[in-house]
């Protein structure tokens, strides 16, 4: 085989799943909130149970999931942009990669209490 032509499943791999993974996530995210948004045209009563269920604690974890797929493609992107649009993208990929997923782990640190604290305080019947 010709040098360079087998790839090894490094950081650049993974972030190309990633990606794709978080990209199918959101769609079907923007999928079911249409359908459920729409459902205010069917019947009211329906919609407001639908929105009922969404008060549940394990839908605010999902919630922090949603935003967690959504902040994490988004840098990604900016990423890929930059290694494509950029004539030294492609060397500093994986420096690039690395500074994306570390602004994401703080952001997504920076949310989790707020968001535990929403969840436990729904648990606990509030």
């Amino acid at each position: 085989m010709p040098a360079g032509t087998l790839y090894r499943g490094r950081e650049g791999m993974w972030s190309w799943v990633a990606h794709r993974v978080t990209g199918v996530l959101i769609f079907f995210f923007l999928f079911v909130h249409v359908l459920d948004t729409s459902l205010v045209r069917v019947s009211p009563d329906a919609y407001d149970d639908v929105v009922a269920t969404y008060k549940h604690p394990v839908v605010n974890v999902m919630e922090y999931g949603l935003v967690a797929a959504i902040l994490f493609h988004a840098l990604n992107g900016l990423r890929v942009a930059a290694v494509d649009l950029w004539a030294q993208g492609a060397r500093h990929q994986r420096r690039m990669l690395w500074a994306a997923l570390g602004v994401w782990a703080a952001l997504m640190l920076a949310g989790f209490y707020p968001v535990l604290r929403h969840t436990l305080h729904r648990l606990a019947g509030g």
